[in-house]
């Protein structure tokens, strides 16, 4: 009977092993995602249920990894905190750190991706900046939520499983930096925050969502708009700082002495959230003639939340120096006038990189 026993005991053994070796092996077959965290409402806690008070950045990015069932079923996950602020906050600074740290570790073999947890409010600036300077075509994926962790129907559990299951996904390269949200993969160049607090409230207005991820299904529609990642020119690494650009918002009799104090408070650039087809008053306009003959750069935008801004449309952008932004809001107009001005450029040069990005 003992020996009986002890081959027993033996060949249980031989199981336990080989089970172990064969999950081992399975679990090293999953990409590795680094979840890098910013804070923002996707973190954020509140006293209610169903109010609309709450604080952000109040979970730290392992307990929300964990809060998620089956999303290690996607991928072998690491999680870092960057920042954690509500996305009102954003900065420059944090900008640079995250852009550094990504490129850090997608230049390594043991990362196949990253997703960011990130506030609303200035999402769509954060993706297009790092759509600019990330140096990878591996997937990088923005997410967040519109109801903090607290709230009733809470949505942020999904879409950071999504994130991860699109950044997972080896069919992601090369889209450069997408937002996922509400089941919908946008690309950084298009998405728009349209809503206030609807959870439908990123939206890519002009060129459509570039895919879908449904439970973890990823499904792309088409590729983005524009130079990016790998193909972009600019760089952050070993930069600090980033020129200041201010942004004037138009409006009926705007007041033109606003575009004075930029100019003289440091500005190297001003975006105009202009009327209409990036439209402004004629005592704006002599304003900016004026800024543009001492060398600021100004770049014609729209506060209309969808469409173009043409060259050489109602406004005669080479006699007043101007730049149209193209598609790009004025929030984005002014990421990339930020980096652009990081060198010496011509006003034809400028113009050039907001047709090409």
């Amino acid at each position: 009977m003992k020996k009986i026993s002890y081959t027993i005991s033996s060949m249980m053994t031989i199981i336990l092993v080989i089970v172990t070796l064969f999950a081992n092996a399975q679990e090293k077959k999953l990409p590795n995602i680094v979840v890098l965290a910013t804070g923002g409402t996707i973190a954020g806690a509140g006293a209610s249920s169903t109010g609309s008070a709450y604080t952000s950045g109040q979970v730290k990015i392992d307990a929300m990894i964990d809060a998620v069932p089956n999303i290690r079923t996607l991928a072998n996950l690491k999680g870092e905190q960057i920042a954690n602020v509500g996305s009102q906050d954003m900065s420059v600074k944090v900008w640079l750190d995250l852009a550094n740290r990504i490129n850090e570790l997608l230049a390594t073999k043991d990362c196949d991706g990253i997703v960011i947890t990130h506030g609303t409010d200035t999402q769509e600036e954060t993706a297009y900046f790092l759509n600019l300077v990330v140096k990878s075509e591996k997937p990088v994926v923005l997410t967040g939520s519109m109801r903090p962790s607290t709230a009733l129907s809470a949505e942020g559990p999904l879409n950071l499983y999504n994130a991860v299951a699109v950044a997972a996904d080896p069919k992601s390269k090369g889209y450069g930096v997408m937002v996922v949200m509400n089941d919908e993969i946008h690309s950084a160049h298009n998405v728009k925050k349209m809503m206030t607090t609807p959870v439908q409230t990123f939206q890519s207005p002009e060129e459509g969502a570039i895919g879908s991820v449904i439970f973890g299904g990823v499904n792309f529609f088409h590729k983005p708009h524009g130079l990016n990642t790998v193909t972009s020119e600019f760089s952050v690494s070993g930069v600090k700082s980033l020129p200041r650009v201010d942004i004037f918002y138009g409006c009926a009799d705007a007041s033109p002495d606003l575009i004075d104090y930029m100019v003289k408070a440091g500005a190297k650039g001003i975006v105009i959230a202009g009327v209409g087809d990036g439209n402004m008053n004629t005592p704006t306009l002599d304003a900016i003639k004026k800024a543009t003959a001492k060398g600021v750069a100004v770049v014609r935008a729209s506060r209309v939340p969808i469409g173009a801004v043409l060259i050489q449309g109602e406004i005669n952008d080479k006699e007043y120096g101007t730049i149209s932004a193209g598609e790009l809001n004025p929030q984005k107009a002014r990421v990339l006038l930020m980096l652009a001005l990081m060198k010496e450029r011509s006003r034809d040069d400028l113009q050039k990189l907001f047709i090409e990005y």
